[in-house]
C-alpha cells in the first residue's frame, strides 16, 4: 500500500528545473534491451513493486559490456547521465538494475546527489553481522567468474571473502541464453536450475546460514529457492524495499 499523505500540503511547492512528473521516489537504471524476458519479480518489471518506480534505460549497457571485470567508459558516462535525470524527476534513491553496475559505483556517487544502490551484494555486511561467526553467505550470481575477478565485492564493503560462497549461474543452460543476449528464456526452467544450483551449494557448504541472489531476474525465483533450502533469502527486491522504506517514511496513526 502506498504511504498516502494525510491532507493537502500547506507550504509552497517548487518543482525542479526540468521535472515532468512527481510521486516517484525510486529511480531504476536499466539495460536498453532485455536479454531474456522480464517476468514479475525481476527488478525491470514494475509489477514487482508495491510503489511507483521510474525506469531509465541506457543504450551503452548490455550483458557483454556490464557483466565484465572491465569498466566501459561509455557505460559510466551514461550511468551518471541517467542518475542525474532520475534525480531531476524527484527520485530520492537510484537503483542500478544489474548487480555488476556496482563496479562503477565509486565513480557514479561522486557525481550524483542522492544515494545509489547498484547491487544486491551491498547487503552482505549486514547479513554477515546477523549470522554466527562460523556461518557463511551463499551467493547465487549471474556469472561467478566475473564476480570473483571484478571489484564488485570490494565496492560493496566486502574485503574478507572467507565467509562468502559463490555459485555462478553461468553454467546453467537457461542462464547461458540470457548471458548470450538471446532475447528469451523459460522462467520455470531457470527456476528449477537455480534451485538445484542452490541445493548443491548448500550441500557442499553446510555452514551457509543465508542466501543472497545477485541477479535482477532472481527475485522471481526467491520464493521457490527459499522453499527448497529453508534459509533466509535476500535479493534485489529486499534491498529496494528497504531503501524505499527509508526514503518514504509512513505515518503511524492511532491514539495513546
Amino acid at each position: 500500500m502506498y504511504p498516502y499523505r494525510q491532507g493537502v500540503e500547506d507550504r509552497e511547492l517548487h518543482g525542479l528545473n526540468g521535472q515532468a512528473l512527481g510521486g516517484v521516489a525510486i529511480g531504476i537504471i536499466l539495460f536498453a534491451r532485455a536479454g531474456g524476458g522480464l517476468p514479475p519479480g525481476s527488478v525491470e518489471n514494475a509489477l514487482t513493486f508495491d510503489y511507483p518506480v521510474l525506469f531509465q534505460p541506457i543504450k551503452a549497457a548490455s550483458v557483454k559490456a556490464v557483466v565484465s571485470p572491465t569498466l566501459d567508459p561509455e557505460v559510466l558516462s551514461q550511468l551518471i547521465e541517467a542518475g542525474l535525470y532520475l534525480e531531476q524527476q524527484g527520485c530520492r534513491a537510484i537503483i542500478g538494475a544489474c548487480g555488476y553496475f556496482v563496479n562503477y559505483l565509486p565513480e557514479v556517487v561522486k557525481k550524483l546527489h542522492k544515494p545509489c544502490f547498484f547491487s544486491s551484494l551491498m547487503q552482505i555486511p549486514l547479513i554477515l553481522n546477523c549470522l554466527r561467526p562460523e556461518q557463511k553467505i551463499g551467493i547465487l550470481c549471474a556469472d561467478g567468474s566475473v564476480l570473483q575477478s571484478a571489484p564488485a565485492l570490494k565496492n560493496c564493503g566486502v574485503d574478507d571473502t572467507s565467509r562468502i560462497v559463490i555459485a555462478g549461474a553461468e553454467v546453467l543452460p537457461e542462464m547461458k541464453k540470457i548471458l548470450a543476449d538471446s532475447g528469451s528464456h523459460n522462467p520455470k526452467t531457470l527456476e528449477n536450475e537455480l534451485v538445484e544450483l542452490g541445493r548443491d551449494m548448500v550441500e557442499r557448504e553446510p555452514d551457509i546460514g543465508a542466501l543472497l541472489l545477485e541477479c535482477t531476474l532472481f527475485p522471481t525465483h526467491a520464493w521457490a529457492i527459499q522453499q527448497a533450502l529453508k534459509l533466509p533469502t535476500f535479493d534485489f527486491a529486499t534491498l529496494i524495499d528497504w531503501v524505499h522504506s527509508s526514503v518514504v517514511r509512513r505515518q503511524y496513526p492511532g491514539y495513546m
